[in-house]
Formats: structure tokens, C-alpha cells, sequence
């Protein structure tokens, strides 16, 4: 197993591909802390239990800075060490730039950028002390290309790519690494929403023929939280397909 012995922080951890993280990672061998505001993450933590899984879950949203850090400090407390932070919560509040509101931005960039800013501060500190860290955040591929109708989320996605860079450059001499992904269209609860009709006008635009799975980005996360990717810092990877936007 690849992940043996170490502990690791799924954060928006609840549904779609945090919680194909949470089990994946916990099938191989990690001890699992679900972060999410939303209670379903406490019933998949469960189920995971069952599953003779080491997954556990707390009420956290990552946009309160203390809230994060009391998290994190019992996360500490119960197991000594922290090996693994995916930053992988996020949201979305679609709206053309002339009809966006400024809730709409600030609710946006406090979850998928202060949070991730908020989780990776908490810790790394711990992970400094102990020499060792692995740290992902999600980003996207509208990230890299833009999107219609997304001026905040595309910010936030954006701003994820270059705090990656920054942290691989200050934190690479302490043995930790930070990289992201940046996922294209995947079937997702945060996607559900889409019209079906819009959905399939997308599958030409991706080379593989289809959408991509929650899976298929748990399987990018596990590889970069891994001992494999030792000398893998300061990337974003792209999972989507091959998608032309």
C-alpha cells in the first residue's frame, strides 16, 4: 500500500471526488480526516469504519481561519504527525461579470482560495517540524483556459496555480512538496446542475470521449501524496481528458 502509516487531511472531503479520496487513500493504508461543513461526510466516514477503513470526520469549514487551526491541532493531538493536506474543498456561485454580486465573489474566493490558504498555513508548520509533507490543492483546467460566466471561480482557480509555486520554492528545503491538479469536466454534485443538453454539447471537446470520474482525480491525488512523487514540486497537473477548453 502507498500510503502506509501516514495521515491525511481530505478537505470538502463529503461527496463526489474528496470522498473517492478519503477511500481511496484509506484503502491504501492511510489514517483519513475527512474537513467538510457538509454532515454526509460523518455518514461515509461510517461506512468506511465498516470497511475496516481508518476514516473520520469533522465539521470544518475551511474559510474560518480558527476553525482550521483548532482542526488541526486535534488532528495533531491524535495521531502526532500530518503527512498528507489535499485542498480539495471549493464551490461555485456562477454569474456573468456585469450581473455578478460581491457575495457572489466573496463567498467564492473565501472557501476555494483563503480556504486553501487557511489549511496549507495550519499545516505546514507541523509538517516542517517533522521534515515531511505532501501538500495538493485542486485548481481546474478553466483555471488554465477561462470560462464563461465563472470570473470568480476561475480567479480563485487561477490564484491556486501560482501559491502553489511559492510554496514549492519555500517549502521544498523542509521536505515538503505542493503541487495541484487541475481537473476538466468531471461528474460531480458541484456539475449536476448542468443541463443535460449543455453536458453532452461538451463530450466533442474532450478527446477521451466522455466525462471523467471522481476517481479519475483521486488517482492524481494519490500519486502526487505519495513517496513517488518525491521530486515532483511546483506542478499542475491536468486530468481532463485532454479537454480543448
Amino acid at each position: 500500500m502507498r500510503l502506509t502509516n501516514k495521515t491525511a487531511i481530505v478537505t470538502g472531503g463529503a461527496a463526489g471526488i474528496g470522498a473517492a479520496t478519503a477511500e481511496l487513500f484509506a484503502k491504501e493504508g492511510a489514517t483519513v480526516f475527512i474537513w467538510d461543513t457538509d454532515m454526509a461526510g460523518a455518514s461515509l466516514a461510517e461506512a468506511c469504519r465498516k470497511q475496516q477503513l481508518d476514516v473520520h470526520f469533522m465539521q470544518v469549514s475551511v474559510a474560518d481561519k480558527a476553525a482550521v487551526e483548532a482542526a488541526t491541532a486535534k488532528v495533531k493531538e491524535l495521531k502526532g504527525r500530518i503527512d498528507i493536506l489535499i485542498n480539495n474543498a471549493g464551490i461555485t456561485r456562477d454569474k456573468t461579470l456585469l450581473k455578478m454580486q460581491e457575495e457572489d465573489w466573496d463567498k467564492v474566493l473565501a472557501v476555494n482560495l483563503t480556504g486553501v490558504f487557511n489549511c496549507t498555513q495550519a499545516v505546514a508548520h507541523h509538517m516542517k517540524e517533522q521534515q515531511y509533507g505532501r501538500i495538493v490543492s485542486a485548481s481546474s483546467n478553466v483555471g488554465l483556459r477561462g470560462n464563461y460566466g465563472q470570473t470568480n471561480y476561475v480567479a480563485s482557480k487561477s490564484a491556486i496555480i501560482g501559491m502553489t509555486k511559492v510554496w514549492a520554492l519555500e517549502l521544498g528545503r523542509f521536505g515538503i512538496t505542493a503541487n495541484c491538479i487541475a481537473p476538466g469536466f468531471i461528474e460531480t454534485k458541484m456539475t449536476d446542475s448542468i443541463p443535460e443538453e449543455v453536458k453532452q454539447k461538451m463530450v466533442p471537446l474532450i478527446p477521451a470521449g466522455h466525462w471523467g470520474k471522481p476517481i479519475d482525480i483521486a488517482y492524481g491525488y494519490l500519486y502526487l501524496a505519495s513517496d513517488e512523487a518525491a521530486y515532483v514540486n511546483g506542478i499542475c497537473l491536468t486530468i481532463d481528458g485532454g479537454s480543448a477548453r
